[in-house]
């Protein structure tokens, strides 16, 4: 069930992620600069996530996995893109072996931060590789760095959400109050 939890909610985060760009369109014009690249990839801390914190590796894989294929078919990226990608950020967060330091802020944003300019990376390099168009990589590298600090920012509350997922959905316990 916590799966099915898992993948409901990274489907629902690809889909908002994939009509995102409705809300910074026009919030961009009343600001009068460009947020070109700025919207998050709101799937890539979830797998950051399973990465640091599944102890099933089957499971966190397969997982992984089925975000990316949800990420390729919803998205509109070519089929096998994101599945590639996901799993293999899934895999070197899982290496990093950062399951201590993913516990502020700071280290959530960080990592997500790192690990989106990974994703960028790999994705780019795979479109020129394999891509019909060998110029649009080039025009797309504009648009990793402010993709990374827009993932960054949002890391948090979904890793929040995560740990919710995690538990069960059940509340931590409160601790007790101390006796006067």
């Amino acid at each position: 069930m916590r799966n099915l939890g898992f993948f409901a909610v990274a489907a629902l985060l690809i889909l908002v992620q994939s009509n995102l760009f409705r809300l910074i369109g026009p919030l961009s014009s009343l600001l009068g600069y460009s947020l070109h690249g700025v919207t998050p990839s709101l799937a890539l801390p979830l797998v950051i996530f399973l990465g640091v914190h599944e102890p099933s590796m089957p499971r966190g894989a397969a997982l992984s996995f089925a975000i990316g294929y949800a990420q390729d078919l919803l998205g509109g990226a070519p089929i096998g893109l994101f599945t590639f990608v996901y799993v293999m950020i899934w895999w070197l967060a899982r290496v990093a072996g950062v399951r201590l330091t993913a516990q502020t802020v700071l280290t959530r944003m960080s990592l997500a931060f790192v690990f989106a300019l990974v994703q960028s990376a790999v994705i780019l390099v795979l479109l020129a590789v394999f891509g019909s168009d060998n110029k649009r990589p080039l025009e797309l590298t504009s648009i990793v760095l402010p993709h990374a600090i827009s993932t960054a920012l949002c890391a948090p509350l979904l890793f929040r959400i995560a740990q919710r997922l995690r538990q069960g959905g059940t509340p931590a316990r409160a601790q007790p109050e101390a006796l006067t």
